[in-house]
C-alpha cells in the first residue's frame, strides 16, 4: 500500500492557489519598490514637485500595496493548512485502514506506542512539511523569483550582488541536511521508545505497583528520557546552525546591497530611489529566505516520518474478499476444519463441529486452543488448509463481513469507552428492541442496568475497568449473542466469573440454538458439552463425549486433575 500523491484528492487546485498567490505577493512587492524609487526620485532631484496632493496619492499606493500583500499572506495561511490538513486526513485514512486489516496476532508483535506515534507524531511533521514547508516553498520560491526579476531590471548589478550571498548561503544549507536528517532520525527512534514505554506503563502500572518495580520503572523512564533529552538537544544543535546560515544570508545580502548601492551612487550609475527600491526588495527576500530556511528543516523531518509509515504500510494485509456472507446468517453452523496449519500454533489440524453442537476446545497451556477459535472469527488466517463455515471458505470471506454470522466473547475482547447502550449495540448497530430486550433478559443485564445511576447510557472507561469482573463480562457475553449468529465463540469466557455471571454463563451453553465452540478450563462447563476435542502442542489428540473422554483418556483425565490441583494450590 502506498501513500497518497500530495496532489490528489483536489489539492492540484491549492497548489495553483499558492502559485499566484506568490505572483501577487512577488507584484506588491514590485509595486512598492517601484513608488519606493519614484518618491525618492522625486524629492531628491525635483522636491517642489512634491506636492501635499501627490504625497497623498504615494500614500494611498502603499496602503493598497501593503493590504494586499497582507491578504496574500493571510490567504497563503489559510490555503497551506487546507493543502496540509487535507493530506493529513488522506494518509490517516490509509493508516488507518491498513491498521484494521492487519491479523491481531501481527499488531500484538508491535508496540501499542510505536502505532499511536505514526498517527501522531509522523502525521505531524507530514503536516508540517505540507503546511509550513511545501506550501511556503511554493509561495516564497515564486515570490523570491519574481522580486529578484525585478530587481534585475531595476539595477543588475545589485541582483547580481544579492544572487552572489543567497546561492552560497543556500549551498550551505544544502550540506547540512545530512546531518540534519541523522539528527531527526535519532531523535524520531528515542521518542519512539519512550512511547512505548510510556504505554506500556499506563496499561500496566498496577503489575508494576503490586510488583514492588515502581523505582526501578521510574530510572527506565529516567534514563529514556534524557537519552530523548540528548536527542532533541542535538537536533536542536544542527536546526540552530541551519538557521544562523540562513540569518547569516539575509543579513550580508541586506549589507552587501546597501554598500554596492552606495558605489554606484557615488559613481553616478544609479539613483538614490532606485537603491532604496532595491533596499526594500532585499527587506521582502529576508522573511522568505528564513521561510526557506526552516522549509528545508520540515523536510528532513518529514522524510524520516515518511520512512517510518512506509514500514508500517509494507506490512502485508491480505487482499480484499467476498463479503457474501448473507447465506451464513441462516446457515446450520457446521464447522469444518481440514488440515489447517498456523505456524507456532496449529500442525495439520482437522475437526468436525456438527451443527447446533457445544464444543468444548480443551487442552494445556500453549496447545492451539484460542488459535482454533480466532481461525472462525477471522482473527488469525490459516497458512495451509481451510476452515469452512456450512460449506463456504472463511478464508475467502472479508474479515469484517462475519460479524453477523460468528460472535465471540473473550477476556481479551475488551468493552470500549462509552456508553453500555454502545457497547451492546456494537456487532450490530441496528439491531431491533425486541432483539436487544432478548438478550438483555437471557443476560441479566437489566438488572445490572438498575444498579448504575444512568441505565443504559452510563458511561464507561476504557477496558470497562468501572465495572466490576461479572458486570464487564454479562455485557461481553450480550453483545457476542445478539443476532443469535450461527456460530458462538467463547474463549475463556467463564473465567472469573461471580455467581450471576456464572448463571448467564450456564444459561447460554444450555439453551444456545446455534453451534459453540468453548475453549475451558473447568471441568463442570466441559460436561455441559456435547463433544470434546483435546489438543496438545497444536493436534488434535483425541475427541469425544466429555463424560466418556475423561473415563477412557487418561490423559484428559490428568489435565482437569492437574488444574483443580493448581486452582486449589492458589
Amino acid at each position: 500500500m502506498n501513500l497518497p500523491p500530495v496532489l490528489g484528492e483536489r489539492r492540484a487546485g491549492l497548489m495553483l492557489r499558492l502559485v499566484l498567490n506568490g505572483l501577487t505577493q512577488a507584484g506588491a512587492t514590485i509595486g512598492s519598490a517601484l513608488l519606493v524609487k519614484l518618491t525618492f526620485d522625486r524629492f531628491i532631484d525635483q522636491p517642489q514637485a512634491l506636492s501635499a496632493t501627490s504625497l497623498v496619492w504615494f500614500g494611498l499606493g502603499f496602503l493598497v500595496l501593503a493590504l494586499i500583500h497582507a491578504g496574500m499572506r493571510m490567504l497563503e495561511r489559510i490555503d497551506a493548512e487546507q493543502l496540509g490538513q487535507g493530506y493529513v486526513h488522506q494518509v490517516r485514512m490509509v493508516l488507518y485502514i491498513h491498521l484494521s486489516s492487519l491479523p491481531p496476532r501481527k499488531l500484538q508483535m508491535r508496540s501499542r506506542g510505536s502505532i499511536m506515534l505514526r498517527f501522531v507524531g509522523d502525521l505531524t511533521a507530514l503536516r508540517q512539511w505540507t503546511s509550513l514547508g511545501l506550501a511556503r516553498l511554493i509561495v516564497a520560491g515564486v515570490a523570491i523569483a519574481g522580486a529578484l526579476l525585478a530587481l534585475a531590471l531595476i539595477s543588475w548589478p545589485l541582483a547580481v550582488t544579492v544572487g552572489a550571498v543567497v546561492i552560497p548561503g543556500t549551498a550551505l544549507s544544502l550540506v547540512m541536511g545530512k546531518p540534519l536528517l541523522q539528527a531527526a532520525r535519532e531523535a524520531r527512534r528515542r521518542r519512539a521508545f519512550l512511547a512505548g514505554n510510556l504505554n506500556e506503563q499506563v496499561a500496566s502500572m498496577a503489575v508494576v505497583q503490586v510488583s514492588g518495580q515502581t523505582r526501578r520503572e521510574q530510572n527506565r523512564i529516567e534514563r529514556q528520557s534524557s537519552r530523548l533529552k540528548t536527542a532533541l538537544i542535538l537536533r536542536a544543535w544542527v536546526i540552530g546552525g541551519l538557521r544562523a546560515v540562513t540569518t547569516a544570508t539575509t543579513a550580508i545580502a541586506t549589507a552587501a546591497t546597501l554598500i554596492t548601492g552606495a558605489l554606484l551612487v557615488s559613481d553616478g550609475q544609479t539613483t538614490p530611489g532606485t537603491v532604496v527600491a532595491a533596499m526594500s526588495i532585499v527587506g521582502f527576500l529576508v522573511p522568505s529566505l528564513r521561510d526557506l530556511g526552516r522549509v528545508y528543516e520540515y523536510w528532513q523531518g518529514a522524510r524520516v516520518s515518511i520512512e517510518k509509515i512506509h514500514q508500517f504500510l509494507d506490512n502485508p494485509a491480505p487482499v480484499a474478499k467476498s463479503r457474501g456472507t448473507s447465506d451464513l446468517r441462516d446457515g446450520a453452523g457446521h464447522l469444518v476444519f481440514s488440515n489447517v496449519s498456523v505456524y507456532g500454533s496449529l500442525t495439520d489440524f482437522s475437526a468436525d463441529a456438527a451443527p447446533g453442537s457445544v464444543i468444548a476446545v480443551v487442552g494445556p497451556n500453549g496447545a492451539g486452543k484460542s488459535t482454533v477459535l480466532s481461525l472462525v472469527a477471522r482473527l488469525v488466517d490459516a497458512e495451509r488448509g481451510t476452515v469452512r463455515l456450512d460449506g463456504k471458505d472463511l478464508g475467502k470471506l472479508a474479515r469484517d463481513s462475519l460479524h453477523r454470522v460468528v460472535g465471540i466473547a473473550s477476556p481479551d475482547l475488551s468493552l470500549l469507552r462509552g456508553t453500555i447502550r454502545k457497547n451492546l449495540r456494537y456487532r450490530w448497530r441496528s439491531a431491533p428492541e425486541a432483539e436487544l430486550a432478548r438478550v438483555r433478559e437471557l443476560c441479566g443485564i437489566d438488572e445490572l442496568l438498575d444498579e448504575l445511576p444512568d441505565g443504559e447510557d452510563t458511561r464507561i472507561a476504557e477496558g470497562g475497568s468501572s465495572l466490576s469482573a461479572g458486570q464487564r463480562q454479562r455485557i461481553v457475553l450480550a453483545r457476542a449473542i445478539l443476532g443469535n449468529p450461527p456460530v458462538l465463540l467463547l474463549d475463556e469466557a467463564d473465567v472469573n466469573l461471580d455467581p450471576d455471571a456464572s448463571a448467564v454463563f450456564n444459561d447460554i451453553l444450555s439453551n444456545y440454538k446455534g453451534t459453540v465452540m468453548m475453549v475451558t478450563h473447568q471441568l463442570d462447563n466441559a460436561l455441559r458439552a456435547d463433544v470434546l476435542w483435546y489438543m496438545e502442542n497444536g493436534k488434535l489428540i483425541a475427541t469425544g463425549r466429555p463424560d466418556e473422554l475423561l473415563q477412557s483418556d487418561s490423559r484428559v483425565a490428568g489435565f482437569f486433575r492437574l488444574h483443580e490441583q493448581q486452582v486449589l494450590a492458589s
